[in-house]
């Protein structure tokens, strides 16, 4: 059937993503890739142990950082835009001046690599998650940490607050999902408890209602968590080996995005679950996806064997 654009409620044709621009700036992995929240700047991080900040009109680069003794696995933005938070292989998490480039904290406790970091909205929180099977919350302001959580029986995979930051959710390689009190660091709620597959990664959904969770069997999950039960399913790409981030993107009808080990982008229709667009241009697994907050712009992250950041952009 062609698509009909006649009814109120109809969403407009997809008009498909194209390669923009391929950025080769790391010279190992790049693990994590984040449009800022203003949409001015997008950041990448590396396994060559920096922080990359570019110009997201431009797509020069503005700041090099560097700081960390091993590689970075993950990169959050505050909600201002003028903070990032990088978590790594050397058991700290820095944060840094988006503007000048200076690391103006450095977060220590953690026992073993930080895989995974988010700022709560209000941005005087920040939550991480470790090999070392804790999450741990820390204050903005002094750098301290206010929660150390036991949280699974594995290294945990990813980190996220809801929408007006009350709650946590957790995802570990022991096959849990895990909602937490922010105040109180209690546990909530249990969403999985499956021994496998391993959860790979889980984030909120831009209105709070529901969590997005990948798991390592080719598989993402869209739950309602108040009711603990699982919506939509989205499949077609290849999850088994890396945590591999997924996002919402909402610039122009709402989909699901997501990178895959066969070196390609997937993108599917959130309601109806559909793929509809799978872009290919990688030369390695695609472990990072963000979506430009404004524009119809998505960044790609690619491992060892690729080691670019690639720019999509739809048409308008």
């Amino acid at each position: 059937m062609a698509t009909s654009t006649t009814s109120s409620n109809s969403t407009p044709p997809y008009k498909p993503y194209r390669h923009h621009k391929t950025l080769t700036t790391h010279t190992r992995a790049v693990s994590c890739v984040k449009f800022s929240n203003d949409g001015n700047l997008l950041a990448s991080a590396s396994l060559d142990k920096t922080l990359i900040i570019y110009s997201s009109t431009t797509l020069s680069l503005l700041h090099r950082l560097t700081g960390h003794s091993e590689g970075i696995n993950d990169i959050a933005w505050s909600s201002d835009s003028h903070y990032i938070c990088s978590a790594s292989d050397d058991k700290t998490l820095r944060i840094w001046d988006a503007n000048t480039g200076d690391c103006v904290k450095t977060l220590r406790g953690h026992g073993h690599n930080v895989f995974c970091v988010n700022f709560n909205p209000q941005s005087n929180y920040i939550v991480s998650g470790s090999f070392d099977e804790t999450v741990r919350v820390w204050e903005v302001k002094t750098g301290k940490s206010v929660h150390v959580i036991k949280a699974h029986a594995m290294p945990v995979t990813s980190v996220d607050f809801n929408r007006d930051g009350s709650l946590i959710v957790s995802g570990s390689h022991d096959g849990s999902c895990k909602i937490w009190d922010t105040n109180s660091g209690a546990l909530l709620k249990t969403l999985i408890d499956d021994k496998v597959p391993a959860v790979s990664f889980a984030k909120f959904s831009p209105n709070g209602k529901f969590i997005l969770v990948a798991t390592l069997n080719d598989t993402l999950k869209l739950w309602n968590y108040a009711a603990g039960r699982s919506l939509k399913m989205y499949s077609g790409h290849v999850n088994r080996v890396y945590c591999l981030t997924s996002t919402f993107s909402v610039t122009n009808g709402r989909y699901i995005v997501s990178g895959s080990e066969d070196r390609c982008l997937y993108l599917w229709d959130l309601q109806q679950k559909n793929m509809i667009q799978k872009l290919e241009g990688h030369t390695d697994t695609v472990i990072s996806v963000t979506c430009h907050p404004k524009e119809n712009k998505i960044a790609s992250a690619g491992l060892d064997g690729d080691r670019t950041v690639r720019i999509w952009v739809q048409d308008s």
